[in-house]
């Protein structure tokens, strides 16, 4: 695949970057990104691993079990998902996830597809990058039926 038959990355995907472990536990079932700033995106975003780790959350209970087996990878993009929604939730309200966390906006995800060979990538950001062209073509060639 080309940047001849393909539209732009600029235009269908981003790239996110999330410290470890909790890039993997999206890949396992969590569903949600807390983010301290609300997010206009919607769309497919590739997960990118990032070149920290947190330790602390690797005692809690549910990031413990989340990830138990897997490998945390970094530096690389890990897998694909659909953005669908940022929100943050009432002071008077649940959380709208175990995943949630309080005073945060949430990213909403869904449809996540796991990388069966992570892609080493040294870039990204905190916030919603850009992907170049040859990121996209070689995260296709695992996932050739993804589109926009």
């Amino acid at each position: 695949m080309n940047a001849t038959t393909n539209p732009d990355p600029g235009t269908w995907i981003r790239g996110i970057t999330i410290r470890q472990p909790w890039t993997t536990c999206i890949l396992a079932g969590k569903d949600v990104e807390n983010r301290p700033a609300p997010w206009s995106w919607r769309g497919l975003v590739m997960l990118h691993a990032g070149a920290a780790t947190e330790r602390a959350p690797l005692r809690d209970p549910l990031v413990a079990t989340t990830i138990r087996g897997r490998t945390l990878h970094t530096r690389a993009v890990i897998g694909v998902a659909r953005l669908t929604d940022c929100h943050q939730d009432a002071a008077s309200t649940a959380l709208c996830s175990r995943w949630a966390q309080t005073d945060m906006h949430h990213l909403v995800l869904a449809d996540v597809q796991e990388l069966a060979l992570p892609i080493p990538w040294l870039h990204g950001q905190l916030g919603p990058w850009r992907p170049p062209q040859d990121l996209v073509d070689q995260v296709l060639q695992q996932l050739p039926g993804l589109r926009p």
